[in-house]
């Protein structure tokens, strides 16, 4: 039984302290905004967040995932790539322009140099090498999508926001810590705040009364939005759920790529059935990595550090699947086929030689240690992934590997190291105006939560464009 709510009066309630969450108090201070801003997040604040696996090498199971919640979202500890370009991160700019998505490309960037990011650019400089290889991703029936990046890295990006998370304290900005959203109030068509506890605790609620309400909860709040969605008539159409593996080769491989481009983002849609199928999320040098969802469900992603490597190279290829109608549930979808994979591996991420996948039957441990490929991932479990796998993506993965093979020679080498799941959940795209209002007045969704977009950069935009579309009004 609930216990009495306590309440709070502010005047911008942001739900998530992620990219676009924190994005849009920067948008606001930045412009002299004086109303009361209160932020809620699932997480601890950055300096306390710390994976237990770093000292141990096994996850430790905390609730919340220390990695996918607290202060800056997963993006603090990923690699910290941002995107230079806005055809690269999602479709904001069907939502709000591609001309004003690549100014604020131009101005979160600034923002980020000014707290601190690498001034280097990656994937720029080399054209003739870019042409060469556009050319066989071509022959190969791909498309190159060449686009600069800045890399942050994993541990510099913790600097860059444990400055942000400073700024905004300073500011007076009020952050409820291990707090998360039970509920946005809606009356009628209007949005009246939201109802809070301790995460843990959803008896002790706290009403948080708000003019406006921004949710940034992140692919991690994303069925939590769906529901609210549903509940209170927030219009919204199914949106896309990715499936995938995570694939780690040898950098000697990736080399010429990594020098280059450091990410290539191959695209392509490989026979019988069509799907996009793409590659993401390139970690030259990187570490494959275990994230922990609600329920116990355990994913596999990726880091890179701007100081230690590793003699391996890693990156996502991802299956689109787009739904349509009577089926309307494509994060439960995801989830079940994760759920599957993680039986597979008694909780453990399953990892798999391609060739194994080939010849149709699960890796060893004994075949693992004998590999040039030694999983950074060290307790993957070896084991069949085409066994929970469904047979369309998995029949696109391999077909799309094997394309990648003819630009990247070695991609698809018997001993290259399969990792599963790779899930990335986006809400059901929530319908908006390009000032980011829903259909209930007073109510905003912002990045990866919103269906709109995918990564970093275009999630911190997002953030950036309603803050300042909220002070002038």
């Amino acid at each position: 039984m609930a216990e009495e709510a306590s309440t709070i009066h502010t005047d911008v309630l942001i739900v998530g302290a992620g990219p676009a969450g924190i994005f849009t108090a920067l948008g606001l201070l930045r412009r002299g905004d004086r109303r009361s801003i209160t932020m809620v997040e699932k997480g601890l604040p950055i300096e306390r967040r710390r994976c237990p696996r770093e000292a141990t090498g096994h996850c430790a199971g905390c609730a919340p995932c220390r990695i996918t919640t607290g202060f800056s979202g997963a993006g603090a500890f990923s690699d910290g790539k941002l995107s230079l370009s806005p055809e690269v991160g999602g479709d904001l700019p069907q939502l709000v322009g591609t001309d004003v998505v690549a100014d604020g490309i131009l101005r979160v960037d600034d923002i980020y140099l000014g707290l601190g990011a690498d001034p280097h650019v990656e994937g720029v400089g080399h054209p003739k090498s870019v042409a060469d290889i556009r050319r066989r991703a071509i022959k190969a029936g791909l498309k190159l999508v060449d686009c600069p990046i800045r890399h942050l890295g994993t541990e510099k990006a913790q600097q860059i926001y444990a400055r942000v998370e400073r700024e905004l304290l300073d500011a007076g900005v009020r952050v409820l810590f291990e707090h998360e959203c039970l509920e946005v109030l809606v009356q009628g068509e209007k949005c009246l705040g939201a109802v809070v506890a301790p995460t843990g605790r959803p008896q002790a609620q706290t009403k948080i009364l708000a003019a406006e309400t921004v949710v940034a909860t992140g692919r991690r709040g994303a069925l939590w939005f769906d529901e609210m969605c549903a509940e209170h008539g927030i219009s919204h159409a199914p949106g896309p759920v990715d499936l995938g593996v995570r694939v780690e080769v040898r950098n000697e491989v990736m080399e010429d790529v990594n020098n280059v481009l450091y990410e290539s983002k191959l695209v392509g849609y490989p026979a019988p059935f069509r799907n996009k199928v793409r590659t993401f999320c390139q970690n030259p040098g990187g570490f494959v990595s275990q994230e922990n969802y609600d329920g116990g469900l355990a994913v596999v992603n990726g880091h890179s550090y701007k100081e230690r490597k590793s003699p391996n190279t890693n990156l996502a290829v991802l299956v689109s699947f787009n739904f349509r109608q009577p089926f309307h549930e494509p994060i439960a979808y995801a989830q079940h086929v994760g759920r599957l994979m993680n039986m597979l591996g008694a909780g453990h991420i399953l990892v798999q030689r391609f060739g194994d996948v080939l010849e149709g039957k699960r890796t060893w441990p004994k075949e693992l240690s004998r590999s040039n490929v030694v999983p950074t991932l060290a307790d993957a479990e070896a084991g069949d992934i085409t066994a929970a796998m469904p047979y369309r993506a998995m029949t696109e993965i391999v077909a799309f590997m094997q394309a990648v093979d003819l630009v990247v020679p070695g991609f698809a080498a018997d001993e290259t190291l399969l990792y599963a799941p790779e899930l990335k959940f986006y809400s059901n795209r929530v319908v908006m105006d390009k000032h980011l209002d829903t259909n209930v007045a007073h109510l905003h969704c912002l990045g990866d939560s919103s269906g709109w977009t995918r990564g970093l950069m275009m999630s911190s935009v997002m953030g950036l464009l309603m803050g300042e579309e909220l002070s002038s009004r």
